[in-house]
């Protein structure tokens, strides 16, 4: 008995020393979360943007698809077409072109995904109930927001026309609605998220590589000697992103070969072109990544901001869910994303053989942020290790 006695109280003394020792770990360890404030950050900022952006920009249905008309006679029922077009949810006249080859630009160039052709004696067939065609073009490199669109399109027609008395309410339609799908006759998907993927693997790939740049060195305990050589944060800068260029260069040849190859993806325009806007839009997310590795004190931190940027980018760039589906305000922050911009650039140039003329204001927009994340990371860069 009197030897159980002290053996109960040691290992009472071995399980309070145990909750004691845990109980420090747990402080220790809540005091660093409160310290690291981008750790903190990414816990109640991730799951906040996944229900923002799940919530309230993302839509399957697309709403306001920018729309041409092509009108080759002023009537009646050509105005009360334009005017139901404009009513409706789906579309959003943006463009009264006059003749076919500013349709076929406008097209090209991604400013309308649609195009209605209303032809000369539309009105005059109709009414003799001779059943007139009337054309309709469609983008279809989304297949996914041309396609509910269409199959409105002719309900939209049909409402018009029987507001306008040209045919009795309720009766079948007496025009014919002949569709085009331009670019993915078939409404093949992976000619849509081939190119897409493109951009996507880029993004990621580039933004890892150089987040991690600076911190690393950091960590390494290289950086001071890289800071007492005679080198401007310029040509440090530069000397860390170029290689990786090449880098990435290699990637989208290597991807998009694949996509030829494998899936029969075609590319209709010039691959100069198509090279050239890549090399831009790598540099462009080798820049963000350089500029969240001057803010980030350590890897762990670049690497999270690298998710925090990327998952906007794959929600909000029209690579998974369609563009025109999302709300205005989710439209301008997608704007502000370099995704968005190469998307549009490398599935007009591989599908429609778009030239860079048509596509300079994406080229511009990809130019300007790459401009804004060169500065933002240059300023940051810093000349000491306090």
């Amino acid at each position: 008995m009197s030897q159980m006695l002290p053996r109960a109280r040691g290992l009472r003394d071995r399980n309070a020393g145990f909750w004691l020792r845990t109980r420090a770990m747990l402080i220790k360890e809540f005091i660093q979360l409160k310290r690291d404030r981008v750790s903190f950050g990414m816990i109640v900022m991730v799951p906040l943007m996944q229900l923002l952006l799940f919530g309230y920009a993302i839509n399957t249905t697309p709403r306001d698809l920018p729309t041409a008309v092509l009108i080759q006679e002023h009537t009646d029922v050509s105005r009360a077409i334009v005017a139901a077009l404009r009513n409706t949810k789906y579309f959003k006249v943006t463009e009264l072109p006059d003749t076919e080859g500013q349709v076929d630009r406008l097209l090209a160039s991604g400013s309308v995904l649609f195009a209605v052709e209303i032809p000369a004696g539309f009105e005059r067939a109709l009414r003799r109930g001779e059943k007139p065609p009337m054309l309709v073009i469609a983008d279809a490199t989304d297949p996914v927001a041309s396609g509910s669109a269409l199959s409105a399109l002719g309900q939209v027609v049909q409402t018009a026309l029987q507001h306008e008395r040209a045919i009795p309410d309720g009766g079948t339609p007496t025009f014919e609605m002949r569709t085009h799908a331009r670019y993915n006759p078939s409404g093949k998907t992976e000619l849509n998220i081939v190119p897409g993927l493109v951009g996507t693997i880029l993004t990621m790939t580039m933004l890892i590589f150089t987040a991690l740049s600076v911190t690393r060195e950091i960590e390494r305990g290289t950086m001071e000697s890289l800071l007492s050589m005679p080198i401007t944060p310029v040509e440090i800068m530069l000397g860390k992103i170029i290689p990786y260029i090449l880098v990435g260069f290699l990637q989208a040849a290597l991807i998009i070969g694949l996509g030829v190859v494998l899936f029969g993806v075609p590319i209709l325009g010039s691959l100069l072109a198509l090279a050239g806007l890549s090399t831009l839009f790598i540099a462009t997310n080798l820049s963000i990544g350089y500029t969240f590795s001057t803010i980030a004190q350590n890897q762990l931190q670049a690497m999270q901001m690298t998710i925090m940027f990327f998952l906007p980018n794959i929600l909000l760039s029209g690579f998974m869910f369609p563009f025109a589906g999302m709300p205005r305000w989710a439209q301008w922050f997608g704007e502000m994303l370099p995704l968005t911009h190469y998307l549009r650039i490398v599935r007009a140039i591989m599908l429609k053989g778009s030239t860079v003329a048509d596509l300079h204001m994406e080229a511009l927009a990809m130019f300007g942020l790459m401009l804004v994340a060169m500065t933002i990371a240059v300023r940051r860069f810093r000349r000491t290790l306090d």
